[in-house]
């Protein structure tokens, strides 16, 4: 049985892998769900919250629990924070996996990934709320394929449970450098994306995967959904996760 640590994306608590968790523990894994620093349920601002902060919470939780063997899951923008977590400690960490969501190169922020567009509607709410954070509204007449699978009870959840984003983190720049990152097998479920799709463009050496290729390659996994599978498809994730464990 593994160490499965479970790292939730941008808005979201470890409440977010109940699902995921239950089934795994069911299955003899040993779960840990974390809720990174600046989303928890009472924060009230984004001040000094940024990715480098994220990533010691979690270095923390892993060295201090004293786990090895770990397999190492991030979903979404909660991948940025795993893969420096992976840099930090590669001796303990087993596989790396990525829900929806894949490693960068070192000195790329999350934002950098993003349309101006979606720039430009961050900032206007930045502004607005003046509190250094931002949300998501869950509004599938907005977004239809990020929130595709998701039920009128998942959105309820999410509306009611997610918190705003600390901007500091997605204008971070990832820190990487130890080659040791490298050789740990690293995994990724693939969900608005089919996977023959992904696997085209590491075959096109797309520059966007290129960090993801570069790694001891585990393999690319389908999971066709929305970008939120731990509702919407989460005995299947768990399934998933279940046979890259191993």
């Amino acid at each position: 049985m593994a160490n499965i640590v479970l790292v939730p994306g941008f808005w979201l608590g470890a409440w977010a892998w109940d699902k995921v968790a239950e089934s795994l523990r069911a299955a003899g894994h040993d779960v840990l769900a974390v809720t990174l620093p600046g989303l928890e349920a009472d924060r009230t601002d984004g001040a000094g919250i940024d990715l480098a902060a994220q990533t010691r919470f979690l270095v923390d939780e892993i060295t201090t629990r004293d786990l090895t063997d770990v397999v190492l899951v991030g979903h979404s923008g909660g991948a940025f924070a795993a893969y420096e977590t992976l840099d930090r400690i590669p001796a303990r960490i087993a596989r790396i996996v990525y829900v929806d969501a894949g490693p960068v190169a070192n000195g790329t922020s999350l934002l950098d990934t993003l349309e101006p567009a979606q720039h430009a509607v961050i900032e206007a709410e930045l502004a607005e709320r003046g509190d250094g954070r931002y949300t998501y509204p869950f509004d599938p007449t907005a977004d239809p394929e990020m929130l595709d699978g998701l039920s009128p009870a998942d959105l309820a959840t999410l509306r009611a449970r997610a918190v705003p984003q600390p901007y500091g983190v997605a204008a971070s720049a990832i820190r990487v450098g130890d080659e040791a990152r490298l050789k740990v097998p690293a995994h990724l479920i693939t969900c608005m994306f089919p996977a023959e799709q992904v696997e085209a463009m590491l075959a096109a050496e797309h520059p966007f995967l290129a960090e993801f290729a570069a790694a001891e390659r585990g393999g690319v996994h389908g999971l066709p959904t929305g970008h939120w599978p731990m509702f919407s498809r989460p005995a299947d994730l768990a399934v998933l996760l279940a046979e890259i464990a191993g």
